[in-house]
């Protein structure tokens, strides 16, 4: 298996992406530590469509159980019934049964990272261009965390380092006096 560099987004905007048009590269994050503690993580899960299922490590049936809305967002909610007499159970949950939460939409994340796996110079080229400008951004702040609290003034605050970047890029590129001039027009 390749490695995979955990990703930022909402799954939201990546659907908004699909619907439009526009092909998205991003990997999907790794939001659990189970893979970390020597158990199995949902990658080792395989989704079923025809069936609406997935199959544990085991090899034992996970199937749907119910749909709630989280965030916004629905997910449809598996698990398998062999979970407690499973004898590989302590090597993928702590608790009675090992639940794996699906996004309606998750078949878009799942065709966006069959398409990064396909592709994986796009991730190096990714680290090569867009990755750059946050490290920088994150020198200038002194590798600190934010002076701000609050999700609307850390935005903003990052708005500002973002800003301050790209104009200090634009002198760099363009030169002073053609940015003042395009500034005046």
């Amino acid at each position: 298996m390749a490695f995979r560099q955990g990703g930022y987004f909402k799954g939201e905007e990546i659907l908004d992406c699909e619907r439009a048009g526009v092909t998205t590269l991003v990997p999907k994050p790794l939001t659990s530590n189970s893979k970390a503690e020597g158990r199995f993580d949902k990658r080792d899960f395989v989704y079923i469509e025809e069936s609406d299922e997935y199959r544990c490590p085991a090899g034992q049936r996970a199937i749907w159980r119910f749909t709630t809305i989280e965030r916004g967002m629905t997910l449809h909610k598996y698990w398998p019934s062999a979970c407690p007499a499973c004898p590989i159970k302590a090597r993928c949950t702590t608790g009675e049964y090992r639940r794996i939460a699906r996004w309606e939409h998750e078949q878009v994340l799942d065709a966006m990272q069959e398409r990064l796996d396909r592709t994986p110079e796009a991730s190096r080229l990714r680290r090569q261009t867009v990755e750059h400008p946050f490290a920088t951004l994150k020198a200038w702040m002194g590798s600190t965390h934010f002076l701000t609290k609050r999700l609307p003034r850390v935005s903003t605050e990052m708005s500002l380092h973002v800003l301050a970047y790209n104009l200090k890029r634009v002198m760099q590129i363009v030169g002073i006096v053609p940015l003042m001039q395009a500034i005046r027009a």
